[in-house]
C-alpha cells in the first residue's frame, strides 16, 4: 500500500516509468496486428485481475449496484479495527467485517491486511506484546461474525521489504513464524498469505520460504506486488518463482498480486489492460489495483460516485463470460479475450499502440460466413474525469474467411482501451445471457475441474463442508435479468453417489429452499439437470448454491455442478 504522503519522493520515478510504457505516436511506424485464437483455450474466466484494495470503504460506498458489471472477484480490506487512515481520509475506511455485505453482493471474497490495525504508513512497531494483542483481537472479531462467508486470507503484513522494523522487531522470517503460529492457534481454517513484497525478489522470496518450510508455516497462497517494475517481467516473474518453489520441494501455491499498477499507470487504460493481459496468460489466482486514491472509489474507477473511462475497460473485462482464449500481442499492442460458446461471443478488449492496426480472430467456428463487429472506445481521461459510456467507433459486418476474421482499427490512441464485440449477423443468440458455468462463478472451498462431458470443459466438484463460516462450500452466481419476474433455474450435475444429493439454493439474501439431486451416471459424466422457479429482480442478482452457509443447516451426499440457466 501507498498513500499520498509518499508520491512526492516517488513521482520522478513514477513519471519515467510512465514515459516509457506508454509508446510515443511518433515510435508508430509499421502496422500490427493482434491474434487471437477462437479455437483454443487459456483458461476459464474467472475475472483474475477484477479486484482493489481498500476499493470499498463502508457498507454504502461504492454501492453494489455500481460494482456489479465489474465482477469483481478478490478484494484486500483492512482487517477489524483498522485504524489507517490513508489518502486524505479523516477516519478509518473499509474494515472488512463491515464491508463485507457489499463484497458478497457483487460476488466476492476478501483478504484482511492485519497490520493496517496500525494508523500510520510505513507502520510504526511497539512491541510484540501489542502486536500479538493486536492480532488475537482481530482474529476473534472474525470468528465472532458467524455470518460472514466471504473472508478467504489473513495477510500477515505488507511490504516487509521496506516496512518491517527489524531493529525492533527482529528478522521477519521469525516475525512471520510468530504470528502465524499465533493466527492458527485460534482459526487453524482461513488460509494465511504472504510475504507480500513490495517487488518480485527472489532472494527475499526465497529465504523467507526456506524458513516457512522448515518451521511449517507456509502460506496458503504466496503474494508480491507489481508496481514499479511495470508489466512487462510478469511472466519472468511468476516463472522464476515457480521454478523456486519447485526447488525448494514446496507444493505450488496460489499467486496474488494483491496491489498492481503505478499511480500514472492505473488509470491509463492501456496500462491498465497491458496488466491484466499478463495476469490472464501467466496463470495467477487473483491481482488487485494498488491503493493510490481515496478509499471507496474502487481505486480511481469511480469519480465523485460515477464512472470514470477507465471503469469501462473493466466492464468489458467483467461482460467476459466461458473461456479465455490465448492472445498473441504485436509490440505494444495486447489485450485479452473470450469466447462465450453458448451466446456465440467472442469479446475482445485490446490497447497499447497509435496509428492503424488490426484485430484478427482465427478459428472462429459456428459464428456464420460473415460476422457483426461492434467497435468501441474508452478515453485516456484520467481518475477525476466521469464518462456516461463508452464511445461506439464503428458498426461492421466483415468475411469469415477460412475461419478468419480481421478487424481494421483505425487512428488508434495507445492510452486508451479498445472493444470488438464479435457475434453472429444478427447478433448473439439469446437476447440476454442464460447460460452460467460454475467454474466462471464465485467458487468457495470447493474446485474448478475440466470435464469432456461438461458444457464448455470445465464444473465445480468437491463441494463440501458445513461446520462454519471458514470451512462452508459454496457456489456463488451473479446473473443479469432484463426484467423482473419468475425464471426457471434449471442446473446441470452430475452425482455420482448412488443416492440423492441436496443442496440449499438462496437468491439475493433471501429463504433457503432445497434442491435435491438424484444419483447419475458417476462423478464428472454430466447430462441430468434440475429445475425449479426463482422471482429475480432486474438487474444483477446473486444465486447461491450451497452445501453449507449460514442460516442453511446443511445438504447431504454430493452434487458437482457444471452450469446454470436462467429462462422466463
Amino acid at each position: 500500500m501507498r498513500t499520498k504522503t509518499a508520491l512526492p519522493a516517488l513521482a520522478t520515478v513514477g513519471a519515467l516509468t510512465a514515459a516509457l510504457l506508454v509508446p510515443g505516436q511518433a515510435a508508430h511506424a509499421v502496422d500490427h496486428t493482434l491474434v487471437v485464437d477462437a479455437g483454443a483455450v487459456l483458461r476459464p474466466v474467472t475475472h483474475v485481475a477484477a479486484g482493489g484494495l481498500y476499493g470499498i470503504a463502508d457498507a454504502t460506498t461504492p454501492s453494489a449496484a455500481i460494482l456489479q458489471p465489474l465482477s469483481l472477484r478478490q478484494h484486500t480490506q483492512p482487517p477489524p479495527g483498522v485504524q489507517q487512515l490513508g489518502n486524505g481520509a479523516s477516519t478509518p475506511t473499509g474494515d472488512g467485517l463491515k464491508v463485507a455485505p457489499t463484497v458478497i453482493a457483487t460476488g466476492g471474497q476478501q483478504y484482511l491486511r492485519m497490520p493496517d490495525v496500525y494508523p500510520d504508513f510505513p507502520y510504526k512497531w511497539v512491541s510484540w506484546d501489542d502486536w500479538l494483542q493486536k492480532v488475537n483481537k482481530m482474529v476473534d472479531d472474525r470468528l465472532a461474525a458467524t455470518g460472514t462467508t466471504n473472508i478467504n486470507g489473513w495477510e500477515i503484513w505488507n511490504e516487509p521489504d521496506g516496512t518491517w522494523d527489524t531493529q525492533k522487531a527482529g528478522p521477519f522470517n521469525d516475525g512471520w513464524t510468530r504470528t502465524y503460529r499465533a493466527i492458527r492457534a485460534k482459526d487453524t481454517v482461513t488460509p494465511i498469505i504472504g510475504p507480500g513484497t513490495t517487488i518480485y525478489n527472489p532472494t527475499f522470496i526465497r529465504s523467507f520460504l526456506e524458513n516457512a518450510k522448515a518451521t511449517n508455516t507456509l502460506p496458503d497462497v504466496i503474494v508480491w506486488h507489481e508496481l514499479s517494475q511495470g508489466w512487462r517481467d510478469i511472466d519472468e516473474h511468476v516463472a522464476d518463482y515457480r521454478s523456486i518453489e519447485a526447488s525448494l520441494g514446496i507444493s505450488p501455491r496460489r499467486i496474488s498480486i494483491n496491489e498492481y499498477a503505478w499511480p500514472d499507470q492505473v488509470d491509463v487504460p492501456s496500462i491498465a489492460l497491458h496488466y491484466i493481459a499478463q495476469f490472464e496468460r501467466t496463470g495467477v489466482n487473483d491481482a488487485e489495483r494498488a491503493y493510490w486514491f481515496e478509499s471507496g472509489t474502487m481505486n480511481g474507477l469511480l469519480y465523485n460516485g460515477q464512472p470514470t473511462a477507465s471503469y469501462w475497460m473493466y466492464k468489458w473485462y467483467g461482460d467476459m463470460a466461458g473461456n479465455m482464449l490465448p492472445v498473441t500481442a504485436d509490440a505494444d499492442l495486447d489485450g485479452i479475450a473470450s469466447l462465450d460458446g453458448t451466446r456465440k461471443i467472442a469479446n475482445v478488449v485490446f490497447g497499447g499502440d497509435y496509428g492503424n492496426n488490426t484485430v484478427r480472430v482465427d478459428r472462429l467456428s459456428g459464428f456464420g460466413d460473415t460476422v457483426k463487429v461492434v467497435l468501441s472506445t474508452t478515453p485516456a481521461s484520467g481518475r477525476d474525469v466521469n464518462v456516461a459510456a463508452p464511445t461506439t467507433v464503428s458498426t461492421q459486418t466483415l468475411p469469415v474467411v477460412n475461419g478468419s476474421v480481421s478487424i481494421p482499427v483505425t487512428d488508434m490512441d495507445a492510452r486508451q482501451s479498445y472493444q470488438a464485440l464479435v457475434t453472429p449477423v444478427n447478433g448473439p443468440t439469446t437476447s440476454y445471457q442464460q447460460v452460467y458455468e460454475a467454474e466462471n462463478a464465485t467458487v468457495v472451498n470447493a474446485q474448478r475441474r475440466s470435464s469432456a462431458s461438461a458444457s464448455n470443459g470445465g464444473y465445480v466438484g468437491g463441494i463440501d463442508g458445513t461446520a462454519d463460516m471458514r470451512s462452508q462450500s459454496f457456489v456463488d452466481f451473479t446473473v443479469n435479468v432484463p426484467t423482473a419476474g419468475a425464471y426457471t433455474l434449471g442446473i446441470r450435475y452430475a452425482n455420482g453417489t448412488g443416492a440423492t444429493a441436496t443442496q440449499g439454493l438462496a437468491y439475493n439474501g433471501g429463504a433457503w429452499s432445497t434442491i435435491s439431486y438424484p444419483p447419475t451416471a458417476g462423478w464428472g459424466q454430466f447430462g441430468s439437470s434440475v429445475s425449479t422457479t426463482v422471482t429475480l429482480k432486474a438487474g444483477y442478482n446473486v444465486i447461491r448454491l450451497a452445501k453449507g452457509s449460514p442460516y442453511f443447516s446443511g445438504g447431504v451426499g454430493y452434487a458437482e455442478l457444471d452450469s446454470i440457466s436462467v429462462t422466463r
